[in-house]
């Protein structure tokens, strides 16, 4: 895949089908209205920092690549937006976190309580309109996708020595925690508008899913708070290992992983500390490394996409991995 001067803009990708994503935010709303003024207050903010509709994007494009849009997508991208606001408002719950795309979080703003009640409710909204589509296909699909993304984050949490995080370990953390909620919403696509090229467009979301992680592990290394909305390095500060630091650790020397030691045995690593292991990971090689990885997922996503039908869905489909692996933010 031949990276370009700068990355495609996702209001370009999603010209296609920008009037269908007014229709998604506005199943999103009917979905979680509630006449319960606590949970409407938290709902009005979840609105105000919700992402750029990328899955859901993924997900009508699909539905609509032989030609034959169903309004059922439409649902279906808003369940699907649901269910991946309630793990990130899980996840900042159980991470601690305060930031979320340089806006507080959940938990930050109400408390742990309030953010694992609000994840949970999103949850119970998308199940319940799920079902109510009556059909058992789509159910599966999302049921399969939470299941993984569930035990992906237990998976994360159950790893006692980070330094000890294989590779291995991290695509099986990604693939579940990531990929499988992208594969899912191709899928979903595909169920409705294009069921022939069902298991191509999992495929297509499933490695578009590993790149787009790697992509945003990489950024947490080279970005700043401006351009992510997080600081630089808050992966490091989470003592969170991803790829480029797995990639790194072979290849320090001993007085070099002790950087790396004392920065994970720091209960609040220091700016220092972290400017650091960044140095490190970049001079070992291990941002090249990750940047090849995800290049690779990159180019089986794209391999997945030969010889469905041509036409604007299936540009802004190969212009989506274009963009997740190429952002800045």
């Amino acid at each position: 895949m031949t990276l370009r001067t700068a990355p495609p803009r996702l209001s370009d990708i999603q010209a296609p089908i920008r009037e269908r994503l007014d229709a998604v935010v506005d199943e999103i709303r009917r979905i979680v209205v509630s006449d319960f003024a606590p949970v409407e207050e938290v709902n009005a903010y979840l609105g105000k920092i919700r992402g750029k509709l990328f899955r859901p994007g993924l997900l009508l494009l699909c539905d609509q690549l032989e030609g034959r849009p169903s309004a059922r997508a439409e649902t279906l991208a808003a369940i699907v937006e649901l269910v991946h606001l309630a793990t990130l408002v899980h996840d900042d719950a159980v991470d601690h976190s305060v930031l979320r795309r340089g806006m507080p979080t959940v938990n930050a703003l109400w408390s742990h309580q309030v953010a694992i009640i609000m994840g949970d409710y999103l949850y119970s909204r998308s199940i319940t309109e799920i079902t109510r589509l009556g059909e058992i296909e789509p159910i599966r699909v999302l049921a399969d996708a939470a299941n993984a993304m569930t035990v992906g984050e237990m998976r994360q949490l159950s790893s006692h020595d980070a330094l000890d995080f294989s590779e291995a370990d991290y695509y099986r953390l990604i693939d579940s925690k990531t990929a499988s909620l992208m594969a899912a919403a191709c899928e979903l696509g595909a169920l409705t508008g294009a069921p022939e090229h069902r298991e191509r467009l999992r495929t297509f979301g499933r490695e578009l899913g590993l790149a787009f992680q790697i992509a945003d592990d990489l950024l947490d290394y080279t970005a700043d708070a401006v351009q992510t909305g997080k600081p630089s390095g808050l992966d490091l500060r989470e003592h969170k290992v991803t790829l480029p630091l797995i990639a790194t650790l072979p290849r320090l020397s001993a007085a070099e992983r002790s950087h790396v030691e004392r920065l994970f045995r720091a209960a609040d690593p220091t700016d220092e500390q972290i400017a650091r292991v960044v140095e490190l990971v970049g001079a070992h090689g291990g941002l090249d490394y990750a940047r090849e990885a995800a290049l690779e997922c990159a180019a089986r996503a794209e391999e997945a996409l030969e010889g469905l039908p041509e036409g604007p869905a299936l540009d802004a489909l190969r212009a989506s991995i274009a963009h997740a692996v190429e952002r800045r933010r």
